[in-house]
């Protein structure tokens, strides 16, 4: 097991991550920019460094920053939490060159699946059905305008090395797809450093449903089940719930053992996410692996007691699956609220400024995980994510009415949240009945407003 390991990320991760450690008997290292000087992870860790300015560019996405921290301070391995630098083979790479042991996949994989139109290929290769799309991605724009005739309109124009909803834009006609071409890659350049785009068939009113996984390095792999990423918000993810009210038990297996079969094939080592879109008669395509950590993986830990960041590391360090697929059993029913310092009734503007007063829900079944405190000030540089509010309990009507009583219970002043947007969401007949899709929040935008 590691001795000291090196964070590369901030917030509410880096926190979680840390927490992990300390659990763990490992020393953490915090890495942090100059406008995170006073963050909560900054002042958590056991040790922590700067390493640039405020801009990701310069500090979070600062290969050579980081690698010099790590050495520096002696830690053996590096956790890179989500976001940032998590799915970039090239780091992986160079940790690796540096006797660093990254806490992911190899870089191999990560080529593979995390750029994601050779995920889509790999996926097809290994017999999982998959959006109709182009065949890598797409060169140039003429390119483009034919694999989307071929493909057949509206068509989703995605970043190859995307995540998080950035470098995703849709088009419904040839005269709208110069301008998605080019706004996706330039969108998923800044974000992501690498301008490569494909194209993928829209699957009108579907689910976004995922399976998370967690395997080890001698080839056992299991799955902890599915959790529902369909409240989306130009496909940024808000509201998540696991299980899916949507899934029948005999879909869930046949989804579980899709996604351990090909974990299995590519050899994937650590947690991972294999995300599919479900049709309305319950058909599924693979559509993108996430060779990381996600934002969501909380309701997963919920209903199956597996704490993943602390497999995720035991993993990375050479251990033995210490679970079978038998081992895993579901509790219950979890839900997970990402409350934004954001403006809803002006476009979701981001809102960054200084918390005055703060108070976080507890109780039973209730989980914060959060960096913000009094007296913080949300720095306007990175996301707007201010808190995951997380609830468990038996059964799906007492998840909802648990996490609305928790959310009514979340104070906070100095900062414009999204709590209302959710509670708006949280009585909405639709919702409690789980009638929802991709296309819920878009459909449902104005009346969710108006309820506040």
């Amino acid at each position: 097991m590691f001795r000291k390991i090196l964070i590369a990320n901030r917030g509410e991760i880096a926190v979680t991550i840390i927490r992990a450690c300390r659990e763990m008997g490992i020393l953490s290292v915090a890495v942090c920019s100059e406008a995170d000087r006073e963050a909560l992870h900054s002042q958590l860790a056991d040790e922590c460094v700067c390493i640039g300015p405020a801009a990701s560019k310069g500090s979070y996405l600062n290969m050579q920053a980081i690698l010099s921290a790590c050495l520096t301070t002696g830690a053996e391995a590096i956790h890179p939490g989500f976001g940032f630098l998590s799915e970039n083979p090239v780091f992986a790479r160079l940790c690796e060159k540096c006797g660093i042991r990254f806490i992911g996949p190899t870089a191999q994989v990560m080529d593979m699946m995390g750029n994601k139109s050779n995920a889509r290929r790999t996926a097809e290769q290994a017999g999982l059905p998959i959006v109709p799309g182009s065949s890598g991605s797409v060169s140039d724009l003429g390119s483009a305008i034919r694999d989307a005739a071929r493909i057949g309109y509206p068509v989703l124009v995605k970043a190859s090395s995307g995540g998080g909803g950035r470098g995703m834009r849709i088009a419904n006609s040839e005269a709208d797809l110069q301008s998605a071409y080019q706004m996706a890659k330039a969108e998923a350049k800044a974000c992501f450093g690498n301008d490569e785009v494909y194209l993928e068939k829209l699957i009108i009113e579907p689910r976004h449903i995922e399976i998370q996984l967690l395997c080890d390095e001698y080839g056992h792999a299991i799955h902890l089940g599915d959790r529902d990423c369909s409240v989306q918000r130009r496909n940024q993810k808000i509201l998540e719930e696991a299980s899916s009210p949507f899934m029948s038990d005999e879909l869930r297996i046949r989804m579980g053992g899709a996604a351990v079969c090909l974990a299995r094939k590519i050899g994937y080592t650590g947690v991972g996410t294999i995300e599919f879109l479900v049709d309305r008669d319950r058909n599924f395509y693979f559509m993108e692996m996430n060779t990381r950590i996600q934002v969501e993986h909380p309701i997963s830990e919920a209903i199956t007691g597996v704490n993943l960041i602390q497999e995720q590391i035991r993993s990375a360090a050479g251990e033995l699956l210490r679970y079978s697929q038998r081992d895993i059993v579901f509790h219950g029913h979890s839900m997970e609220c990402r409350i934004n310092a954001e403006d809803p009734e002006n476009d979701f503007r981001p809102c960054p400024g200084t918390i005055r007063t703060l108070y976080l829900p507890g109780g039973p079944g209730v989980r914060i995980d959060s960096a913000a405190y009094p007296g913080y000030t949300i720095p306007p540089y990175y996301d707007s994510l201010l808190a995951k509010v997380i609830v468990h309990a038996p059964t799906r009507e007492e998840a909802i009415a648990r996490m609305r009583r928790a959310l009514t219970e979340f104070v906070i002043t100095g900062v414009t949240t999204n709590i209302d947007f959710h509670l708006a969401i949280l009585r909405e007949p639709d919702f409690i009945r789980g009638h929802y899709d991709n296309t819920y929040l878009g459909r449902k935008r104005e009346i969710l407003l108006c309820a506040e």
